[in-house]
Order: structure tokens, then sequence, then C-alpha cells
């Protein structure tokens, strides 16, 4: 059995940096400026032979309950509490402070393992602050660099003494081998029949949108807990934090991430590294849920979003949060599903779905159109059905010609799903207009049931053998 880790310690100690370094991974966002971590991350660690889930935690402050600080330190408690061991980081080069004091404290308190973890241990000066953490009473600190790896080697020596070999070094289960060769199952039958889509593989999906559009809190009534931190602040969320449940008996794993501003209003280097953050969100997810506020919604940047997320070839689901405080919610929706078809011509078939993510109402509807949105992103159709319905399209309305040559359409394939792209061989491919191009893009949606995702077309122009020789004459 595996067991888990949290990182805890006061602002800017470096938790996120040993985070980082335990996963493998910039995972984490680093940055000078305190508390940059506002939520708790799970990760997979491994450290020297071994395996363990690691949570890197805010930095603990004493604050009102009700404040954001406080509700930050609300999270990091949760995330000691789920821990089996606790590393309790310090900074050995700036020495110890009350705040240290404190949470050694509440550490002896819980009951729980501890490991002192002395960081930045490697600097001028950090000997005084080294001795000074056993003052503590948490035995003795282990010197680390979260930032060059060093002291690893004596880290795993501490978690191992700390939860026990037993618990470090689990025994694997003896696993029966075989030489015996045993096929692989196959389907037999015709090569290019439609495959079904899998109800039952994991769908990754990023929540993302305005600052303080509700994404955090939708994912939190998803989760029918307090997991992800919350508020009436614009912009609490700064790391992608992933969460996974269970819908249905399908596992969906759900990203929270930075609310994304216009670019010109993002000046401070953190909000910089959050917006990637959530860009990398994005290309990492299957399906994006782009939220917007219903009291004020499709302003520029939510359009933009809605271009990002298409360009990047995701499938993409409108949610209008805060559904609850509209009065006149049929002359709403009514307006909205108007503003939807004229603003996003690009999204044509977009599903979009009242909700609110404070009181639950819609979440259902919500996952039952991200799981039928992300059926059409992996649709598959056999080469046969595509070459039918390519003749029927020429027929009703047939390409332009080009220097009275009209140009024909010979051949077609999907040649990739996620999203669906299709590759079509004709004459003077460079020639057909883009016009064109989007009326066979039409065409698909509405003949084979593909609304909302990005449909790809590529043309291709056979080579020419005679291109490039010279007549005889």
């Amino acid at each position: 059995m595996s067991f888990t880790v949290a990182i805890v310690g006061r602002p800017n100690v470096g938790k996120s940096t040993l985070f980082n370094r335990l996963v493998g991974k910039k995972l984490a966002l680093v940055d000078d400026t305190p508390g940059v971590t506002r939520d708790r991350r799970p990760g997979d660690a491994r450290l020297m032979g071994l395996t363990f889930t690691i949570i890197d935690t805010a930095g603990l402050e004493e604050a009102d309950a009700e404040s954001l600080q406080g509700r930050m330190r609300a999270q990091t408690e949760a995330a000691i509490d789920e821990a089996d061991l606790s590393l309790f980081v310090v900074d050995a080069k700036s020495g110890l402070t009350p705040v240290d004091t404190d949470l050694a404290e509440m550490l002896r308190r819980r009951g729980k393992p501890v490991v002192l973890v002395a960081n930045k241990s490697e600097a001028r000066g950090s000997d005084s602050g080294f001795y000074d953490a056993y003052t503590l009473g948490l035995g003795e600190p282990t010197p680390i660099s979260a930032e060059h790896g060093q002291g690893m080697l004596d880290l795993r020596d501490a978690i191992v003494a700390a939860i026990g070999e037993d618990r470090a070094y689990p025994e694997k289960e003896d696993v029966a081998v075989t030489d015996v060769d045993i096929p692989q199952s196959s389907n037999e039958g015709d090569e290019d029949e439609e495959p079904a889509y899998d109800e039952t593989k994991p769908l990754r999906v990023a929540i993302v949108g305005r600052p303080n559009a509700g994404k955090s809190t939708l994912i939190n009534r998803f989760l029918g807990e307090d997991r992800l931190l919350t508020g009436p602040e614009a912009g609490i969320t700064r790391d992608s934090i992933s969460v996974e449940w269970d819908w249905r008996g399908r596992t969906i794993k759900m990203f929270d991430t930075a609310g994304m501003r216009r670019k010109a209003r993002v000046i401070e280097k953190l909000e910089k590294l959050s917006v990637a953050d959530a860009l990398r969100a994005i290309r990492f997810a299957e399906t994006v849920v782009i939220v917007f506020d219903a009291t004020i919604p499709f302003e520029k940047q939510d359009l933009q979003i809605v271009d990002l997320v298409l360009r990047e070839g995701r499938a993409a689901v409108l949610a209008f949060n805060k559904w609850d405080m509209i009065e006149d919610r049929q002359a709403v929706l009514a307006d909205l599903r108007e503003k939807t078809d004229r603003l996003l011509p690009q999204a044509r078939g977009i599903r979009a779905v009242p909700i609110s993510g404070q009181t639950g109402w819609g979440l259902d509807k919500l996952m039952q159109s991200i799981i039928d949105t992300d059926k059409v992103w992996n649709k598959r159709i056999s080469t046969a059905r595509l070459n039918r319905w390519l003749e029927t399209q020429q027929i009703q309305h047939p390409p332009p010609a080009v220097s009275g040559r009209r140009i024909k359409l010979k051949y077609m394939t999907q040649v990739k799903a996620r999203p669906p792209a299709f590759m079509i061989s004709c004459t003077r491919s460079d020639a057909l207009p883009e016009s064109y191009t989007r009326y066979l893009i039409n065409g698909l949606r509405a003949d084979f049931d593909m609304p909302s995702v990005p449909i790809r077309i590529h043309f291709r122009s056979p080579d020419n053998p005679f291109e490039g020789k010279k007549r005889r004459t």
C-alpha cells in the first residue's frame, strides 16, 4: 500500500520547488513572490526507489478564517489530515520565525509523523538556521537544496525512518509468468468498420474562462466537497489543479485553471505563468468547458477563449454559470442562443448549457453534453460512406472552374480523429477557394451529425510526373 506525504511550511520556503523536484516535472508554479501556491496539488513522487503521493500546499499563515489566507490555511490543514506524513520545510538561509514555531506546535498536536526539512542549506550562512531548527522539537532536521537537488538521499532515509520500511517498500504481488504466446483477440470483418465509442475510457476535461466566472465553485459542486479554494476575490486560482472523480461509473479527470484575462492586462510575471499553465491544461485535455458568467456573457475575452480552444483542436462546451442569479430566464436563454449563433460562427452547433455551480442546478446536463461532445470529437467515418457523400456534394454544388478547367475532387478519407481530420485528393488543390472548404465542412457537420467540434480538411494534388520536364520539339 502506498502512502501520502504533505509538504507544509510558511510561505516562500521552497515547498513548490521541492514538489517539482520529487515529481520530476515543473507542475507547480514557482516564483520569488510569497504565497504563489493557494490550492493543494497532488502528484506522483519518486525518490531513489521510493514511490508515494505528494501534496503541495499553500504557505501557512495566521489569518482570520473568512479571509483568503484563512481559507488557504484550511486547505493546507485538510491536506495534513489526509496525509500519512508531513514534510515540514523551513528556510535555513533566513532562519526561523514565530510562524515556524506555531506550525511545529500544530503538527505536534496532530500526532502524525513529521520530517523536518531545512531547505536552502547550500546557501552561505545557512548553518545558524539549520541548527536553530533543532529548537522546534521535531527531531534532527534534514538539510537539502530543493533547487539544486542536494540532500535527496538523506531525505529518502528520513522518510523511510518516519513512515516505516513496511509502508515505504510494500511487497509486490507475485505475477504469474508464462512463455505461452496468447494471441490478442481481433475483430474480424470489414477493416473499414467505424469503431464504437469507448464509454469506459477516462476523460480529461479542462475548465477555463475569465476570472471570477465560478470555475472552482463548479468543480467543488461536482466533487461534493470544498476541494478547491473559492471566494469573491477574482483570480484566486493560479495553478492548474487536477482532480479525479467518477460520474456514472466513468473516471473524469478535471483541470481547474486560472482565469484568463486579455493579454494587454496581463502584466505581472506570476499571472503570465498562470495563463501559460492554463494553456497547457487546454492542450492536455480532451474536452474543454468554457465557463461564461451568465450575468455578463459574451465579453471580448470570452469569444477569444472559445476561439483559442477551437484552434487548439479541442472539443468545446459552453457553460453559462450563475443561472440562479437570472430572473427572466426564458428571455435571457433566447438571447444567449441568438448571440451564440451570431458571435461564434466557427463553432456552429456548439452545446451550451445554463448551470449554477453554487446550487448544482444543471450539472448532470452539462456532464452529458461533455460526453456527447467527446463522442463527436472521437468520431470516425468509413471511407466508403465519405466517398459516396463527396460525390453527392459535388453534384449539388460542383467545385469552381479555374482557367476554364473544373477542379475535380477524386477521393476522400478520414486520416485521424480527435479532432476529425479528412484528406481529399483533387486537382489544383492550391486553387480551391476557402468558401468551398467551408461548404464541405458545414456539409460534414449536417450529414454526419458532427456539431461544435473542429473539423480539418486537407487537400492533396497527385504528383505530376511531367512537371519540370521540357517538351520535345
